[in-house]
């Protein structure tokens, strides 16, 4: 997944973005609506609504993170563009515009399909804001119906049970392990980045044993303090049930700019638990996202660690060696590769490996053999 980034415009279909505009803010807008999680956040939706001079500006609730959803999850607006801009609550400065992208490269597979899931935007972070304003110019196929602005705000997050632990600490020295089960790192679980658990499906997804690490990146900031990460992971789980309609999370795992890791997609982060990270080939795999933006830059060295350590003792609990390469059989001709098609991939790969993207970014991509060779390491290969 890539989560577009206050940080410049995208380049491409400019004259294009002022054909057919659709804008919030008209009079005639429908109601928004505001869905709540624990902790005081919240997702408001606002109906996007056909404007024949522009966008306009409009004032909101508080919110730290903006996409577009649209009603049938297998609809795009292929060949159109959205580009939106907000309002900032510290300054009060409007951004420039930002693309975000329509692709429709995240989503989950059928067997991990769930009543009411629509199709959606790549989210973009934007830190606390409150005002927004969006153009959406359709492309050949039309304005998909159900055409909305998601608004979310991460809120304080829900409070942890005394009993529930906030993180897995690592294991150095585990007093048994299997030939080339790497230790297991510190992992941040759902309680400790504040989870609201009544948002998601009540029951869990698995798939058969891991046998790949598919890296991604969300493209938000990297220059983000690491204190900020729970939220940002939150904002991406409200995005991800309450605008998209999945069942959970995407991602099994999350890594910040400190090399801390996160605990993604509930179900336990010792099972092969079934994601929706890479189209086509959730399963038999595990999806760890990198928080940060790396198209040109690439990951501090400490996120590189991070990504390493997860993957090194996610696949050794398999067997799986994180320098070599396995199968895997694509769920679906939205991938890269007709359904059915059986393809090698290195076990630890990048989502451009397995479908028409820029994730995880050409420098991040770039650092995947150190990944492959550090976390080898890690499971006593080398």
């Amino acid at each position: 997944m890539r989560i577009s980034l206050l940080a410049g415009a995208a380049a491409g279909c400019a004259a294009a973005l002022f054909l057919q505009p659709l804008a919030v803010g008209a009079a005639a807008d429908p109601a928004p609506t505001r869905q709540t999680s624990a902790g005081g956040g919240s997702v408001t939706t606002l109906p996007l609504a056909h404007s024949e001079h522009g966008s306009s500006k409009r004032s909101t609730k508080p919110f730290s993170l903006v996409g577009v959803s649209w009603d049938d999850p297998r609809g795009s607006l292929e060949g159109g563009s959205v580009r939106v801009r907000t309002r900032s609550i510290a300054t009060g400065a409007w951004s420039d515009w930002y693309h975000l992208d329509i692709d429709g490269e995240d989503a989950p597979d059928e067997r991990d399909g769930r009543a009411g899931a629509r199709g959606a935007s790549t989210p973009l972070w934007t830190g606390p804001s409150d005002g927004v304003a969006i153009e959406v110019t359709p492309g050949p196929r039309g304005v998909p119906a159900g055409l909305r602005a998601e608004l979310v705000d991460p809120g304080r997050g829900a409070a942890a049970a005394s009993t529930v632990p906030r993180t897995l600490p690592a294991e150095s020295s585990p007093a048994r392990r299997a030939d080339h089960e790497a230790p297991r790192p510190g992992i941040v679980t759902r309680a400790g980045w504040g989870a609201d658990e009544s948002l998601r499906d009540p029951g869990f997804v698995y798939t058969g044993p891991v046998r790949a690490v598919f890296v991604h990146h969300t493209a938000t900031a990297t220059d983000y303090a690491c204190s900020d990460a729970p939220q940002m992971i939150r904002a991406i789980y409200q995005y991800h049930v309450q605008s998209n309609g999945w069942r959970d999370i995407g991602y099994n795992f999350l890594v910040d700019r400190c090399g801390t890791i996160y605990e993604g997609r509930a179900g336990g982060v010792d099972q092969p638990v079934f994601g929706a990270h890479t189209l086509g080939f959730n399963t038999d795999s595990t999806g760890v996202a990198a928080l940060g933006t790396f198209t040109s830059d690439g990951p501090e060295q400490s996120l590189v660690d991070g990504v390493s350590k997860i993957a090194a003792w996610k696949l050794g609990l398999t067997g799986q060696d994180a320098g070599g390469s396995t199968n895997l059989t694509s769920g679906s001709s939205q991938s890269r590769y007709p359904k059915g098609t059986v393809v090698s991939f290195a076990t630890v790969s990048g989502h451009r490996d397995a479908f028409a993207t820029e994730c995880p970014g050409e420098g991040l991509y770039d650092r995947l053999g150190d990944i492959r060779s550090w976390a080898s390491h890690l499971q006593g290969r080398s």
